[in-house]
């Protein structure tokens, strides 16, 4: 999802800055920016004298500093390497004092996507529960034949298989977000 794309983007960024210093560095040691920037030492300069003389403080905010960058590295990927947003299980809305229902999410899955790839058109479906069980969220990939009427086959789903699962989830405003592929390639479809 959105997730991934900003994951990617941020270590993007990251790759790029460090692209960039290196190939700085790589250009100052061949002397491009002169012949006394390339035989200067890298503590010679403004900026490590004040770091000498400010070493009382400067050295205890730079570890706080460096321990925050670190946890948040940390959250960020525990967050990529282990939630994946998904649910096992779903309540379900009843009345007041009938107890509690709850619909594993592995069966709404299959069945939104069972019912899908019974369309006309329709090569493959793949459907994920997300978000926390008293407001899940569904993601739908269908994947469609190249000459398949996408128009038809939205209004299709929508009104038979995501109805359906309003429904089974008695939740009429449940959020669902479709997309619909084409296949690259024609050709027989193999069920």
């Amino acid at each position: 999802m959105h997730a991934d794309r900003a994951n990617r983007v941020a270590l993007a960024v990251v790759g790029l800055v460090l692209l960039g210093l290196g190939c700085t560095g790589l250009l100052l040691g061949a002397g491009v920016f002169g012949g006394s920037a390339a035989h200067r030492t890298l503590v010679d300069n403004t900026v490590v004298r004040f770091a000498i003389a400010q070493r009382n403080w400067l050295w205890p905010v730079a570890a706080v500093i460096a321990v925050v960058v670190a946890l948040l590295a940390l959250r960020w990927l525990h967050a990529v390497l282990f939630s994946t947003g998904r649910l096992a299980g779903i309540r379900v809305a009843g009345e007041p004092g009938a107890g509690r229902t709850t619909l594993i999410s592995a069966a709404l899955r299959d069945a939104v996507s069972g019912e899908i790839e019974q369309c006309h058109g329709v090569r493959s479906a793949r459907t994920r529960v997300e978000g926390d069980p008293g407001a899940p969220r569904l993601a739908v990939t269908v994947h469609a034949d190249r000459d398949a009427d996408l128009a038809g086959l939205r209004h299709n789903i929508e009104q038979h298989a995501l109805a359906h699962a309003r429904h089974a989830l008695d939740a009429p405003h449940l959020p669902i977000q479709l997309d619909l592929t084409t296949a690259r390639r024609g050709g027989p479809r193999v069920a």
